[in-house]
């Protein structure tokens, strides 16, 4: 484990997140993944920032919103077939860590856990977060990204650490 500076790999991290990678949260016994193909880094109130987007109508959504943390992963290798799967399969419906073959492993300063893989590892503590509101955003991403207007909340989390896995 290597730990890195977040802003000097952001660029190729956010190279990865467009090709999908694993957010992933734990409150209780209640775990799930996810694929995300969006996040920003940043400084925000004077700390390390990591924002994810989570649309209301997802299953992470539940658990995000009682949870303290989350973590990203980003693939170092081409996991498509799983970033794929993760991102069409509910876990309400189905084991996404068991049949994508996601092993867990202990975070270092959060409770939800990262996927056990090769690549960056973000560990974020949720310091804001925000229901989008449609008024506030632009009409064409408005009616191309959410014809169904099932829009995301913003989850910024502050990193608490960040690394590499081989």
């Amino acid at each position: 484990m290597v730990d890195l500076n977040y802003m000097s790999i952001a660029e190729d991290a956010m190279k990865k997140i467009k090709k999908g990678a694993f957010l992933t949260v734990k409150t209780g016994n209640e775990l799930n993944t996810m694929t995300i193909g969006w996040a920003t880094f940043g400084v925000v109130w004077q700390k390390p920032i990591m924002m994810v987007a989570v649309r209301s109508t997802r299953h992470t959504f539940g658990i995000i919103e009682r949870a303290a943390d989350f973590t990203v992963t980003v693939p170092a290798g081409d996991m498509g077939k799983e970033t794929a799967f993760c991102g069409s399969k509910s876990g309400r419906d189905v084991d996404k860590f068991k049949i994508c073959n996601l092993e867990i492993f202990n975070s270092q300063k959060v409770a939800s856990p990262i996927i056990k893989i090769r690549g960056h590892h973000y560990e974020c503590k949720i310091v804001y977060k925000s229901a989008m509101h449609p008024a506030h955003l632009d009409k064409n991403y408005d009616s191309f990204l959410y014809p169904q207007k099932d829009y995301h909340t913003l989850y910024f989390g502050e990193i608490l650490a960040c690394y590499e896995t081989e």
